[in-house]
């Protein structure tokens, strides 16, 4: 688990940019999942001229409503499983890219506060994930209350996770 202040990261369009860049430079394609950056990182990438060529689609899930209605999900496809975890962050990155037929799926899940979740972890807890050609995730806690920035940051660490994983393919390459 990683401790990340709200600032020190490049900024969202930045992030976006540079990995909208990489993606349409392999002729990749991405889908996104998000809950509490509330359709930040979607935003972002749809805000780079020429995105169609690479962004296939974005949902919100905020809620196991959501999840139902936007990606299918069932109780079995559950399992124990819940929400702000890296087993779920993954396992959503992985159900998004299927259902798009994306090379990438990302999904990113959190507190974004100004309380804790229901299922009691704090403000500021974020998974993020990356499924495609690699696998990645990482926890994360701002130790921060405000939910604006929290959601930008959430948005922001789902990016920068996606473009070192981008960048960890250019190097095994």
């Amino acid at each position: 688990m990683s401790a990340v202040p709200s600032s020190g990261l490049e900024p969202l369009a930045v992030l976006a940019a540079r990995v909208g860049a990489t993606l349409r430079e392999r002729r990749q394609t991405v889908a996104v999942a998000e809950s509490s950056a509330g359709g930040l990182v979607s935003a972002a990438l749809l805000a780079i001229p020429g995105a169609s060529a690479f962004f296939l689609g974005g949902a919100v899930v905020y809620s196991r409503r959501a999840g139902k209605a936007l990606l299918g999900l069932t109780r079995e496809d559950m399992g124990d499983m819940r929400g702000e975890t890296e087993p779920y962050a993954r396992f959503i990155a992985a159900r998004i890219r299927e259902s798009h037929r994306a090379t990438w799926g990302i999904c990113e899940s959190g507190a974004a506060g100004p309380s804790g979740s229901p299922y009691g972890d704090a403000p500021g807890h974020l998974c993020v994930a990356v499924a495609g050609a690699a696998t990645a995730s990482r926890t994360i806690e701002t130790g921060n209350t405000d939910r604006p920035a929290n959601m930008e940051v959430f948005a922001r660490q789902l990016l920068l996770l996606f473009d070192e994983t981008l960048r960890a393919q250019d190097a095994a390459a």
